[in-house]
């Protein structure tokens, strides 16, 4: 069954996206006149995500203002104001929103244009608890919108994650998606901490598995990369 619920990463300083961020949160931030955040929650609601709990810190109620107008994916905050809990901590604090079921984790900021298969159903059908804690969508690095690094990921025949190591370059980036349980989070630290804790953990038993994305990926986490994806969007090629 595809995920009915979706966690979505909102919570960030955005000061990378700085200075649309110092009076903008990042995920209100317009890419070709529609939020970054409403670009995710309207792909989650195609997906068949009937709830997402979006974490808010950074000019919080701006977040929830604009989210509470949200009727598709049903918007359920869950309040980091008094404390930033980075990736990890933000969805372990949300656990008892998100319910028993596998759920999504969802960058704000990731944006992609599909090629093929809608990458979230495409997710969902690959999704294998019995093997599988997580599942990534990764994307191809060399071709990805505002990333420039050495990629994160290589991607193995029987879809096992193997990350990149010192001195390697990887094919594949982590394109802001995954799907796992509340059971992973068993053990996991109290306060923040990254969610590549966990990866980390899962990789040592070879339960990391990754899904790549068929088109052209964003990671529209700057002003300059805002701009690209645009140009993008509206036809100006990769």
């Amino acid at each position: 069954m595809s995920p009915k619920t979706a966690m979505v990463l909102g919570a960030g300083l955005g000061t990378r996206m700085l200075p649309l961020s110092e009076t903008t949160p990042k995920p209100l931030v317009p890419l070709s006149g529609v939020a970054l955040i409403d670009r995710v929650l309207d792909r989650l609601a195609e997906a068949g995500v009937e709830k997402a709990v979006v974490n808010v810190h950074h000019l919080a109620d701006r977040m929830e203002a604009h989210l509470a107008a949200r009727k598709r994916p049903a918007v359920v905050i869950s309040d980091e104001r008094a404390l930033l809990l980075d990736t990890g901590g933000g969805v372990k604090k949300a656990l008892p929103l998100l319910g028993g079921e596998a759920f999504f984790v969802h960058n704000s900021d990731s944006v992609w244009i599909e090629a093929g298969a809608p990458a979230l159903a495409a997710m969902a059908a690959a999704w294998e608890p019995e093997r599988m804690d997580w599942l990534l969508l990764v994307a191809p690095a060399s071709q990805a919108i505002g990333y420039g690094g050495r990629g994160d990921f290589h991607l193995e025949a029987d879809g096992c994650l193997r990350r990149r190591g010192g001195g390697e370059t990887a094919p594949f980036v982590f394109a802001g998606v995954s799907i796992t349980t509340a059971q992973t989070f068993a053990g996991a630290p109290e306060g923040a901490f990254s969610l590549n804790l966990l990866w980390d953990r899962a990789l040592e038993t070879g339960r990391l598995y990754g899904l790549a994305l068929e088109g052209q990926w964003m990671h529209v986490g700057t002003p300059n990369a805002l701009t690209e994806a645009e140009r993008v969007l509206n036809g100006g090629g990769a």
